[in-house]
């Protein structure tokens, strides 16, 4: 089963960030693996980001897998109730991670939808439908996340990238193309110039 490797996250975090956009993040569970697009991303960088939980190189008890090693989640609690999962990227020592904004589901809509709504995918009321995946914090909790998965290693089995579905033998999806947006980031007016760097990406499909 191909899965991205080390190499993915590492190098330019903002660029590591935007070409995320369109692949795919698994998540097996007992019984199940879940699969889904992934279609909005944000770049933190620790060096010079005023909006990173290690900006400034600075290390806490909270951000400490930011400064391990690449290719781990970094899952931390937001208002006391909702978990947020992150890509940790760049060699020992550097603080940067890309944070998962958005998601589309591919394959076990039907346990997200349950994870989420207490209901199946056929349940849902298009609202529920379009707001399913569609913040950090709904991402975890459709895909069972929460800080037991703090510090995964996204090489091994439980957690991890691909390219496409056809890389987990799921059949081919036709193409769609799509375009990446960059936005600014979400929640942080309070990071002085950083809160106007343009490191959210966004997956617009365009039309055939």
């Amino acid at each position: 089963m191909a899965r991205l490797g080390i190499d993915a996250y590492l190098g330019d975090t903002v660029a590591i960030a935007r070409s995320l956009v369109g692949a795919c993040l698994v998540r097996r569970l007992p019984g199940e693996t879940l699969v889904c697009r992934i279609t909005e991303t944000e770049a933190y960088v620790g060096a010079v980001d005023k909006a990173c939980h290690a900006y400034g190189y600075r290390k806490t008890a909270r951000n400490a897998v930011m400064f391990g090693p690449p290719g781990r989640a970094y899952i931390y609690l937001i208002y006391g109730m909702h978990c947020c999962l992150n890509f940790v990227t760049n060699p020992v020592g550097e603080p940067d991670a890309v944070l998962l904004r958005g998601l589309a589901p591919v394959c076990g809509a039907d346990t997200m939808a349950r994870l989420r709504f207490g209901r199946s995918w056929g349940e849902l009321t298009p609202y529920q439908r379009k707001n399913l995946l569609n913040g950090p914090g709904k991402c975890c909790q459709a895909l069972g996340l929460d800080r037991s998965m703090n510090r995964t290693d996204l090489t091994g089995d439980q957690l991890f990238l691909c390219a496409s579905p056809a890389d987990l033998g799921l059949p081919e999806e036709p193409p769609v193309p799509f375009t990446v947006r960059a936005a600014k980031r979400v929640g942080i007016d309070y990071a002085e110039e950083a809160r106007d760097f343009l490191w959210r990406f966004i997956r617009e499909d365009t039309p055939c």
